[in-house]
């Protein structure tokens, strides 16, 4: 990264994306002892324990790593093993207070912000404050349309 100064921004999370994530957490679980339990065939509980295994922690990493930081000419965003930089001199416009159902999303709640780059790209996240976010890239980038 940059040496010049980072500002971070935690991912907000919702209700929605919480409950959704620990039912999938808590039932894989489920079935992960319901096959040590009633299943002693070694082969087939490693078939099913690992993959499950790391279904568990990547949706882990997803809840507690997805956060983004400013500097002051990238955006950086991570979410789980998913990162990545936008210049901010590519950045064309942001929708504020919106939700991308589809395409790059790392991201834990609805109602965030829309980042179109490039001439096509579309990059969706959900910081903490959508207002603080955006008042801090328009500090480092103000040519940027803000659409609300």
């Amino acid at each position: 990264m940059e040496t010049s100064h980072h500002l971070k921004f935690k991912s907000r999370k919702d209700e929605l994306f919480t409950t959704i994530n620990f039912a999938v957490i808590g039932l894989l679980i489920v079935l992960m002892i319901y096959q040590v339990i009633n299943d002693f065939n070694l082969a087939g509980m490693i078939a099913l324990l690992v993959p499950t295994f790391f279904v568990i922690v990547l949706l882990g990493m997803i809840y507690y790593r997805t956060h983004y930081s400013l500097t002051q000419q990238h955006l950086y965003y991570r979410s789980g093993v998913i990162n990545g930089k936008i210049l901010l001199s590519d950045i064309r416009e942001v929708v504020v207070d919106k939700t991308l159902w589809v395409g790059l999303r790392p991201a834990t709640a609805r109602k965030g912000i829309i980042i179109k780059y490039k001439k096509y790209d579309e990059l969706y996240i959900s910081p903490e404050s959508n207002e603080k976010f955006v008042a801090a890239l328009l500090e480092r980038s103000s040519g940027i349309k803000v659409t609300r």
